[in-house]
């Protein structure tokens, strides 16, 4: 199994931003807390953006929020804005996937390890992984 750079940093990049819900993040204030690379960060925040994980405000009071309660954004939610398909093999979805003969099994095993993976990684929510004392109350500030 793979977990992509993007991926790690996506979910890193939101739980910066869930400890600090009222008021907006700049992805270098992101990225130098996380030591992320700025630039590789400024993509995936874009596509975290587009998934509306996070929100954005322009200009000198701007940066970015949570786009929704950090108890309500699943890792799964965060893993498919950022890589698409949980898990491919070779590039390819498994959806269509079938082997001749003696391997005709193998595409259903494949299959069940990702929905356990999605099983595992929907249960678990950006909420849940903050710090005790630093979650949260619907985006409102901490516990």
């Amino acid at each position: 199994m793979h977990i992509s750079a993007k991926a790690d940093y996506a979910t890193r990049a939101l739980l910066e931003l869930a400890c600090e819900p009222s008021r907006p993040l700049t992805c270098e204030a992101i990225a130098s807390a996380q030591q992320i690379p700025f630039r590789f960060l400024k993509s995936v925040v874009g596509e975290l953006r587009r998934a509306g994980l996070v929100r954005s405000q322009r200009g000198c009071e701007g940066g970015y929020w949570l786009g929704r309660p950090a108890d309500d954004i699943t890792l799964l939610e965060v893993a498919r804005a950022v890589d698409g398909d949980l898990i491919t093999l070779r590039g390819e979805p498994l959806d269509g996937l079938a082997y001749p003969g003696p391997a005709t099994g193998l595409p259903g095993v494949w299959r069940r390890v990702e929905a356990d993976a999605a099983a595992v990684l929907g249960g678990v929510t950006i909420a849940s992984l903050l710090p005790v004392g630093s979650v949260p109350l619907n985006g409102q500030g901490a516990a």
